[in-house]
This record gives structure tokens, sequence and C-alpha cells, in this order.
């Protein structure tokens, strides 16, 4: 059980790092690609959001940085998905029109709740 936890959320991770990947490609091109926060791209923070996670993940270490990396996406992407909803905001699309900000919120409540699950299980173990 251990292992399908490890490879869903590897999956997870390479959905999310693809998305916000490509949009920071595009901000870097066009200056366009994403909402700023403070000046800084939201798809950069989000990107990175990703990617200390996985590394935690990778190592089997480092759970308190998952969670707040994690924790700090899942707050953005929900308060921006409130504002696209709202209409007080416009997150970036995907080819299909869907907000992707949408998407955001769900990849990392599931992040979050898989390797809650996962460290769970681990415990159990123990």
């Amino acid at each position: 059980m251990k292992k399908v936890f490890k490879i869903v959320l590897a999956m997870l991770f390479a959905i999310g790092i693809l998305g916000a990947g490509s949009l920071v490609i595009e901000e870097i091109q066009t200056g366009n690609g994403c909402p700023k926060i403070w000046l800084i791209p939201a798809c950069v923070i989000i990107l990175i959001c990703f990617i200390i996670p996985l590394i935690s993940h990778i190592l089997g270490k480092y759970n308190r940085s998952y969670f707040f990396f994690t924790g700090l996406a899942t707050v953005i992407a929900a308060i921006a998905s409130i504002m696209q909803f709202t209409g007080n905001g416009e997150c970036p699309k995907t080819g299909g029109g869907t907000p992707m900000c949408y998407y955001s919120l769900l990849l990392f409540t599931g992040l979050i709740v898989l390797k809650t699950y996962q460290l769970k299980i681990i415990s159990s173990e123990n």
C-alpha cells in the first residue's frame, strides 16, 4: 500500500509541475503568463510549492516543509479559485477553458490528503 501512495503522489507532482512549469515558461517569454502576488508571478510560487514537497517526498523526510508548502499553495489556489468563481480575479485557463487554479486546488488538496494517509499507514506499521 505504501508503494501505491508513493506512485500516486509522484503522478500528482508530475501533473502539477508540468502545468505550473508551462505557465512559468509562458511568464518568462511574455511577462503575462500568470497573475502576480506582490510582483512575484503566482505560477513561480506554485511551481516552488510543487518542487520542494516533491524533494521532501523523494527523500522521505522533512514532512513539515512538505505540509508548509502544499498548505501555502492550497491557500493561494483556494483564494484564486474563489476570486475566479466570483469574477473578482482571472486564473490562467487550460486549452479547454477551465481555470487552472481549480486544478491546483484539487492537486494540492490531494497531495495533502494522500501524504497524511501515507504517514498514518507508516506510523501504524511501527
